[in-house]
């Protein structure tokens, strides 16, 4: 039995739709039931990852659990370690978690730093893992741009080598179905290019047709421009630092484990546009 968690999201949705077409039995672990896609051989549990007891009554029975990093929140870590416990507790083998490019205490990205704590936490729980680390997720590259096309942060000329969706779905299956090759295994998971955001936004205004540039902002600038929303400081951080580990150079790189694991190479920008 395979458990995917956020299988009403973007990535265990897609990941979940996979698994079902090969005709694998999974659970798909959820925060509301009417949210769960309606699948073949899938059946559904409820719980939180901030729920211990929830958590190890729907990981029963299940031997490889994909963990789906939650969304960004000043208690991420201390609820992936609630989660992770209740998975030791109720028998899981391995975990596939879904880490992020780059993941270290030091990390430029501050919520790069969550993902490298969960990482030890996984580790010392004594579970198998396999930590597949994705780089920025290329389909939200023709929305980070203002209302104006304008893309503003203070990254510099860093690049990125962001990785569609799709091809992190393809690649994630193909470690749920074979779980003990890649155990213990860390993969980088990037696109075919390092784009920097000049040429993202010249990429985007080519296929798109709607005019979009990048356009370099300071540290204090970049604070001052996001101040409107009214987040919390933590997520404010997340934000900018983003931009950050992009001017640091800590989000370029290539690799090959796309086509190592999925058996294809990974999409360009251009490719996704020209699709969508």
């Amino acid at each position: 039995m395979i458990a995917v968690t956020g299988a009403s999201g973007r990535l265990g949705g897609r990941v979940a739709r996979r698994l079902a077409q090969v005709g694998c039995p999974q659970r798909l672990i959820v925060r509301q039931p009417d949210a769960a896609p309606d699948l073949r051989l899938a059946e559904v549990a409820v719980t939180h990852y901030d729920d211990g007891p929830a958590s190890v009554r729907a990981l029963e029975g299940v031997e490889t659990l994909l963990m789906v990093s939650a969304r960004e929140s000043a208690e991420r870590v201390a609820h992936h370690r609630i989660f992770v416990d209740a998975a030791a507790s109720s028998g899981v083998r391995h975990v596939v978690y879904t880490s992020f490019y780059g993941a270290a205490a030091d990390a430029v990205f501050t919520f790069a730093r969550d993902h490298w704590a969960t990482e030890q936490y996984i580790r010392a729980s004594g579970l198998g893992f396999t930590f597949l680390r994705n780089n920025l997720y290329l389909d939200l590259l023709p929305f980070i741009a203002g209302p104006d096309g304008v893309i503003r942060g203070p990254a510099g000329d860093g690049r990125i080598s962001a990785v569609a969706l799709d091809d992190i779905a393809d690649a994630t299956s193909a470690v749920l179905l074979d779980p003990d090759v890649h155990a213990g295994a860390t993969y980088d998971l990037t696109g075919p290019e390092e784009l920097s955001l000049t040429e993202a936004a010249a990429q985007l205004t080519a296929v798109t047709e709607r005019a979009v540039t990048y356009e370099e902002q300071t540290l204090e600038q970049a604070y001052a421009s996001r101040a409107s929303y009214g987040a919390p400081d933590w997520e404010l951080e997340g934000w900018v630092s983003t931009y950050l580990a992009i001017a640091a150079g800590q989000t370029a790189g290539l690799s090959d484990a796309v086509e190592r694991l999925a058996g294809h190479p990974p999409m360009s920008l251009h490719q996704l546009l020209a699709r969508s």
